[in-house]
């Protein structure tokens, strides 16, 4: 079993920056891939930004060039820098790991972000 808790959510006025963590622990499998997922009511869960263990990165196109993912390995955590906030940023963020190869996923409890004035 893998644990994901995600911290750092609250409450910023538009323009402003966030960093979200999601911190990992538990039976963390060797190859996963690690996402940043967000919600709101009413809307389907959508990606944010993926991050391989390889480092590959990917990010849908609303938060390209605003939101860096990165990962620390010594403490088994990932990170979302958002920047330049929205409003429309606004939502609960989940973390996800998902297992290689078979596709598993374990998720967070989610941690939520307003973006507003």
């Amino acid at each position: 079993q893998v644990q994901l808790v995600e911290s750092g959510g609250g409450l910023v006025q538009p323009g402003g920056s966030l960093r979200l963590s999601c911190a990992a622990s538990g039976s963390i499998p060797s190859i996963h891939i690690v996402g940043w997922y967000r919600q709101t009511l009413g809307k389907q869960r959508e990606l944010v930004a993926i991050i391989t263990t390889s480092g590959t990165t990917n990010y849908a196109d609303s938060v390209k060039g605003r939101f860096t993912i990165s990962r620390d390995n010594a403490k088994n955590t990932v990170y979302l820098q958002m920047n330049s906030l929205k409003p429309e940023d606004t939502a609960v963020y989940y973390c996800n790991l998902k297992r290689i190869p078979d596709m598993y996923n374990y998720w967070g409890q989610g941690t939520q972000v307003t973006v507003s004035s």
